[in-house]
């Protein structure tokens, strides 16, 4: 019986001992690599001073960042695990309100929960990190920096390299900027609805002192403007909405992530998922109210239950998160609930919708009955006209879903003052207020300039020959030809045997012009040909032979540019044209008469800022001429038209179109055989060559036109 007894003994505290083992060892692996094994607070001089107890000492003081609401102190302490057992250690002395100790993988962050943001320094002391928090009031008495990051220790100030804003992970904004070296100091803080983050001992370059617009991403982040402040760079982040900020720093890289929170009534801790204080529930046939109290004195949350709330609930979790807890627990029963900072109200689903539509209907009675008022509104960039119809939808009337007033609102534009009176209930007065700042804003404007080169690049030679001959004897008396033989048959030099017969013996007149060989050089482009001439005189014969080389070499280069330029706002459409219209006849069955046709050098673009800063166009370019040639009704017309979509860089330049065109040709005439034959055959020959280039490019440049202070 014994034995019996100690077996069943074993075996009901052999998990026990498991898990005794497998504790002792995650104690020892956590001392192994270093662990925090406690944290307190204290009051030291005046100064609230929070001590971290480690296993081994630290080796450098660890990063950390501060968030202004709610407010707290986060330290991160890389490859170092927690060792306490519990996450959270609760202290309410002064401004500190609680520590939580929490292990993600390697990392432990200490997150120190304070009533009020505060400046910190941090500092080791032996195994120990000490938190050294000052005071409220010298943190409220001056806008002083916090120290969030590592402090400067340049004494020059350097550029900033780099600034990029990335969409991350569940919409979140994320800006990246790339530090001349790790020791830059930065400091973080809020400012309302403002993030501010500001660069010690840093400069700005020129190219990177400009207003991001990044609404269009999706993210809680509207607009970054960063700029120089005196030996320091100030960026300014608007997010909208609700949202919680983060900074971390890598290297020389430092990234401020914005998310939005998404506040939902039905859920009792915001976030993701269940996040609250873990517990264990054990009953059995128990009150539902009675298990509401137990929940509201674990969570220190104040739960209001109504009257029809009853029933019993059997239940057995372990090591649940409270708030899932309590949602299983109103699923289960058919309850709802709906939370107002701390205080829990539960009540069947069916009770909670009556009430709600039950504050909806009053709600929607007190706005059919409150009065009315009217406020003018000076509208400084936007029409009047334009806005009234956006407020009223275009008088879609009151079952418009896009109208902004309510039924009883009414909007009014004066378009000579260009004020807007608006009547309405004063809470939609001050949504209509909220949209207007929204949308009477100055339009970024965009100069777009474009450049057309024509280039021209020809060149030609020729060479060619005359060969012929004289007779003077006519002139002389003598006979003008030269007999051949008994068939009368004579070869006529130049022009002074008109009545020489042919070979053939039959009559008629050679006129001849005294060439063998009639084939000069050519002229191309336009040039003359340069010759030179050689004659043979025989003095008893009186005969002459003539010989005359003609040779042309030619070389043209040109290059016409046009350059039109518009300036326009993001999003509209700009055209500008120079040039003629050219006359040309049309007939038909009434009769002719005269139209003209457009020979100009347009432009017509439609510019769109994107929010990285680059600049999408859609582009038609066109260069019209006269053309040389011409018909009955009108000379032709030469066109040179691009049309295309291109995205470009803020003061970039790009190619966005070219034609190149070549003409190359070798020509040659001859007279047959002669032309063969080697040495002479030059001399009944003409050899021409040409080759013409031409190039079209089309530039375009876009530059957003900033503003006086210098940001885009």
């Amino acid at each position: 019986m014994n034995n019996q007894n100690d077996s069943m003994m074993t075996k009901k505290w052999r998990p026990f001992v498991l898990a005794a083992v497998l504790m002792l060892v995650a104690v020892f692996g956590a001392r192994a690599q270093g662990a925090i094994e406690a944290v307190s607070g204290s009051i030291q001089g005046g100064a609230e001073v929070v001590k971290i107890d480690l296993t081994q000492p630290l080796a450098a003081v660890p990063t950390g960042f501060s968030i202004q609401s709610p407010a707290r102190i986060a330290l991160d302490f890389p490859g170092i695990s927690s060792a306490m057992g519990r996450s959270t250690v609760e202290v309410n002395q002064g401004n500190l309100r609680s520590v939580s100790v929490v292990q993600a993988g390697d990392r432990t962050r200490v997150v120190l929960n304070l009533k009020q943001i505060t400046p910190y320094k941090a500092q080791l002391q032996g195994k120990s990190l000490l938190v050294v928090l000052d005071s409220v009031a010298v943190a409220t008495s001056g806008a002083t920096a916090l120290p969030v990051f590592a402090e400067s220790h340049n004494r020059d100030t350097l550029p900033l390299k780099d600034l990029d804003f990335r969409r991350g992970d569940e919409g979140s904004g994320r800006v990246v900027v790339a530090l001349p070296n790790s020791q830059v100091g930065v400091d973080i803080r809020q400012q309302g609805q403002t993030l501010v983050v500001e660069f010690m001992k840093s400069t700005l370059p020129e190219g990177m002192r400009r207003r991001l617009d990044v609404a269009d991403f999706g993210t809680p982040v509207q607009t970054v403007t960063t700029f120089q402040v005196g030996d320091r760079v100030r960026m300014v982040i608007e997010p909208r909405g609700q949202w919680s900020h983060s900074a971390y720093q890598s290297d020389d890289q430092f990234v401020v992530e914005v998310k939005a929170v998404k506040v939902d009534s039905s859920k009792l801790t915001q976030g993701p998922g269940y996040s609250g204080q873990k517990l264990s529930l054990n009953f059995q046939n128990i009150e539902v109210r009675s298990l509401l109290q137990v929940i509201a004195d674990f969570t220190n949350f104040n739960i209001i239950t109504s009257d029809s709330v009853a029933g019993a609930v059997t239940l057995r979790l372990q090591d649940v998160p409270w708030d899932q807890a309590l949602d299983i627990i109103l699923q289960a029963k058919g309850l709802g609930m709906r939370k107002t900072d701390n205080v829990i109200w539960v009540a069947p689903k069916d009770e909670i919708i009556a009430k709600e539509k039950l504050e909806l209907e009053s709600k929607a009675a007190v706005l059919s009955l409150e009065p009315v008022r009217t406020q003018s509104f000076q509208m400084n960039y936007a029409k009047a006209e334009d806005i009234a119809k956006q407020l009223t939808a275009a008088g879609g009337g009151e079952k418009s879903s896009g109208r902004t007033l309510s039924a009883r609102g009414s909007a009014t534009a004066d378009p000579r003052t260009n004020q807007l009176f608006v009547t309405d209930v004063p809470s939609r007065l001050e949504q209509v207020l909220q949209l207007l700042q929204k949308l009477d804003v100055a339009v970024r404007q965009v100069m777009i300039e474009v450049r057309i080169v024509e280039a021209e690049d020809n060149f030609g030679k020729s060479l060619g020959v005359k060969f012929g001959g004289t007779d003077q004897r006519a002139n002389k008396g003598g006979d003008g030809g030269y007999q051949l033989g008994a068939s009368n048959t004579r070869i006529a030099f130049g022009n002074s045997y008109s009545d020489a017969v042919a070979s053939s013996g039959g009559g008629g007149t050679v006129n001849t012009t005294g060439n063998f060989v009639n084939l000069p050089a050519n002229q191309p482009f336009g040039g003359t040909p340069a010759t030179f001439g050689v004659s043979i005189f025989n003095a008893l014969a009186n005969r002459f032979l003539n010989l005359e080389i003609s040779a042309l070499e030619a070389d043209h280069k040109g290059q016409v540019v046009s350059s039109p330029r518009v300036v326009t706002a993001d999003g509209k459409k700009a055209t500008i044209k120079s040039g003629e219209q050219i006359p040309y006849q049309v007939c038909d069955k009434d009769g002719c008469k005269i139209q003209f046709k457009d020979a100009n050098l347009r432009l017509e673009v439609t510019p769109q800022i994107t929010p990285e800063g680059t600049v999408i166009m859609d582009l038609d370019v066109s260069k019209d001429t006269r053309g040389l040639d011409t018909a009955n009704a009108g000379p032709a017309i030469n066109q040179k038209n691009v049309v295309t979509q291109v995205l470009v860089d803020n003061g970039g330049t790009v190619v966005i179109g070219g034609i190149f065109e070549l003409d190359e040709g070798n020509d040659e005439a001859k007279v047959p055989f002669f032309g063969d034959l080697p040495a002479v055959g030059g001399l009944f020959r003409n050899k021409a060559k040409k080759q013409l280039k031409k190039e079209l490019l089309v530039f375009v440049t876009p530059r957003i036109i900033t503003d006086k202070s210098g940001t885009r």
